[in-house]
């Protein structure tokens, strides 16, 4: 019997999700009804916020919260450079300028340190807000960052669509990535290949109740409807987006969120058998590595690989993985060297992340992998680095 295809992630799908969403269809309400509230609701008790404020995706969720802090033209952003496009373009959207942090090279994560080293290049102008990512799952050192933010007169937005369900312990402080007691916004994504799934969906958590409002003003063209008012009467104070997320996929991701529970003890089993079956491969491969506050559900297994002591470049290793069934994925290019970037602010060196970028590979890791999979793909990247 063939052995079936690994991707690097994958959506899970069951019969209850399909029922809910079924349900929703034969509803009143395909769009902007109960079951958008209802989502937020249990995500937001979920992380351990007080709102949440659900969204058509991720990169909608970031433009969002710079909408909501109302960061303007020739202002400043700080965003890592090992991220996805969307962490600095959001900044672009509303015309803000971005500075990139390095990272470090062995986690992908921001660390003070390179926040620092990001902050002596504002200069004059205004710092609005700063942006960590939660890379592959793994909680950054937000009360370092967040210390750091606040002394530059910035806040933090919690870029965390790769750590739902993720805690930490900052001293005896036991924490969830999500309640943003250290930030005024986090944003996740509930693309297929995230812990849980929408299709394309995303939610920004907030404590800040004029924030929440904001949000929500902003995802629906900016309308608001005046108290006593005429039924049908809006105003626009300004305009805002069509970023709202329909029913039909609420339900589908408020069901996908009873299973988070399941879902990070499966993704975390995974990651201790990784850890077994990649162990007797090192130094020359790694598993990325976890700050000591971080008890990830991990959205990405990220292996740092010396391609240079193997003699394998990593597209030979790519295509080595591909011809025995496991797909991969490289998380990420350092967004400083995309050509747009490039154009705006020149040629940047920031070794971290190239260090980085020059190592890592994505293996599969999703809940529905079964134990012999994992040793599968290190039997098959055994092969492909011999």
């Amino acid at each position: 019997m063939e052995r079936q295809v690994l991707p690097y992630g994958r959506q899970t799908i069951e019969d209850d999700d399909i029922a809910v969403v079924a349900e929703a269809l034969r509803g009143d309400f395909l769009t902007t009804g109960p079951a958008v509230e209802a989502f937020e609701d249990a995500f937001a008790a979920t992380v351990g916020a007080r709102h949440a404020v659900a969204c058509s995706n991720g990169t909608a969720a970031l433009h969002l919260a710079m909408l909501a802090l109302d960061v303007r033209p020739g202002e400043v952003v700080i965003a890592p450079s090992i991220t996805f496009l969307a962490t600095a373009n959001c900044a672009r959207y509303v015309g803000a300028d971005v500075i990139f942090a390095d990272v470090d090279p062995d986690s992908g994560l921001m660390t003070p340190a390179t926040l620092e080293a990001a902050l002596s290049k504002v200069g004059g102008r205004r710092l609005r807000a700063v942006l960590p990512v939660h890379l592959r799952g793994d909680s950054v050192d937000l009360p370092a960052l967040a210390g750091l933010a606040a002394a530059a007169g910035a806040v933090l937005v919690e870029d965390a669509p790769h750590a739902l369900g993720t805690t930490m312990r900052y001293g005896n402080v036991a924490e969830t990535v999500g309640d943003v007691r250290h930030s005024a916004m986090a944003t996740f994504s509930f693309h297929p290949v995230k812990t849980i799934a929408t299709g394309e969906g995303g939610m920004v958590t907030t404590n800040d109740a004029a924030l929440a409002v904001r949000l929500r003003t902003l995802r629906s063209h900016g309308m608001v409807r005046p108290e006593g008012g005429d039924p049908w009467w809006y105003e626009m104070p300004e305009p805002g987006f069509n970023y709202r997320l329909p029913d039909i996929l609420c339900a589908l991701g408020h069901s996908q969120l009873k299973k988070l529970p399941r879902f990070a003890a499966r993704r975390r089993a995974l990651a201790v058998a990784y850890h077994e079956a990649l162990l007797p491969m090192a130094p020359t491969v790694r598993i990325a590595a976890q700050p000591a506050w971080s008890d990830p559900v991990l959205h990405l297994m990220t292996v740092l690989i010396d391609f240079d002591a193997t003699g394998r470049s990593r597209r030979q290793v790519v295509e080595a993985l591909k011809a025995q069934g496991v797909g991969s994925q490289v998380h990420y290019i350092p967004v400083h060297t995309q050509p747009y970037y490039q154009k705006l602010y020149g040629q940047q060196s920031l070794p971290g992340a190239e260090a980085w970028y020059a190592r890592c590979l994505s293996l599969p890791l999703y809940p529905g992998m079964a134990d012999e999979d994992v040793d599968h793909v290190a039997s098959a990247l055994r092969a492909a680095l011999a």
